[in-house]
């Protein structure tokens, strides 16, 4: 690979480095949710796998099975996570084409 091969590989990683940082931008304004049991827990989460909300049925409060209730927020916090996660990496196959880059999420 000659020094003009080498130049345009760099320009392309840089453009990939800009995509990427815009896309990181985009996505941490972007949210997913999941609900567990049936939909009495749900959870908010952003594109930076942050928490941001926990929804809590009044009837699942009556109900005071601590326990469950623990379990459900779990499942619904693991969910959205999981959407999450999905989300990014769907976002990140539209700027790489599949290439598993170290370090980026």
């Amino acid at each position: 690979m000659g020094f003009g091969g080498m130049g345009k590989m760099l320009k392309q990683v840089q453009k990939m480095q800009e995509q990427l940082a815009k896309m990181q931008e985009e996505l941490a304004e972007r949210t997913v949710e999941a609900t567990a049991g049936g939909g009495a827990v749900r959870a908010v989460v952003s594109g930076r796998q942050e928490v941001l909300r926990v929804e809590i049925a009044p009837e699942v409060l009556q109900e005071q099975d601590v326990e469950m209730l623990q379990d459900l927020i779990v499942a619904a916090v693991n969910e959205a996570l999981k959407k999450s996660q999905e989300m990014v990496a769907a976002e990140m196959g539209k700027i790489t084409g599949g290439l598993k880059l170290p370090g980026l999420f």
